[in-house]
C-alpha cells in the first residue's frame, strides 16, 4: 500500500515524530560526549572511520557534508588528541588517507555502546517482538532513504 493524499496527517506526525527522536538522540550524544575530549563533529568523523576504514578527507568530507578546509581543520585536532593519524597512500604518494588509531577506536568503541545501553533502557516497555518490528521498519525507511 502506497502512502496517497489521505495519509498526509499520518506522514506529517511521522516526521515529526523522527524530527523529535533526532533531537533526543542528538542531545543525549551530547551530554554522553561530554565526558570525553571530542566535538559532536569529531565524533562523527571517528564515527565514519570506525564504520568506512580509512579515507582521504575529501571523502570524509562529502560524507560529512563539510567544505575539506573544515574537514582538515577537524583532522588537525583530531591528530594532535592521537585519535587518527594521516598516512600516505602506498600506490599514489599524493594521495593522504586518515587513519583512525586505537584511542580513537577506544572512544568510538565506548561512546556507542554507552549508547547502546540507554537505548535499552528506553526500550524496556517494548516486547521483543515489538522490536523486531520497529528494526525492521527503520531497516526498511533507511534502504528507502537511501535510493535517492
Amino acid at each position: 500500500m502506497k502512502p496517497d493524499r489521505d495519509c498526509g496527517d499520518i506522514v506529517a506526525n511521522v516526521e515529526k515524530e523522527l524530527r523529535y527522536i533526532a533531537g533526543i538522540i542528538r542531545q543525549k550524544g551530547r551530554e554522553l560526549l561530554s565526558d570525553y575530549t571530542i566535538t559532536p563533529p569529531q565524533f562523527i568523523a571517528l564515527q565514519w572511520l570506525f564504520e568506512d576504514g580509512d579515507m582521504t578527507i575529501g571523502d570524509l568530507s562529502a560524507k560529512m557534508f563539510l567544505a575539506c578546509s573544515t574537514t582538515t581543520d577537524l583532522i588537525d585536532r583530531m591528530e594532535k588528541n592521537n585519535l587518527v593519524e594521516r598516512i600516505k597512500d602506498t600506490n599514489d604518494r599524493r594521495v593522504v588517507r586518515i587513519h583512525l588509531l586505537d584511542e580513537g577506536k577506544r572512544i568510538i568503541d565506548e561512546v556507542i555502546k554507552k549508547r547502546q545501553l540507554y537505548l535499552k533502557e528506553v526500550l524496556t516497555n517494548f516486547s521483543a517482538e515489538e522490536i523486531q518490528v520497529l528494526q525492521d521498519h527503520l531497516k526498511k525507511l533507511h534502504h528507502e532513504m537511501r535510493k535517492d
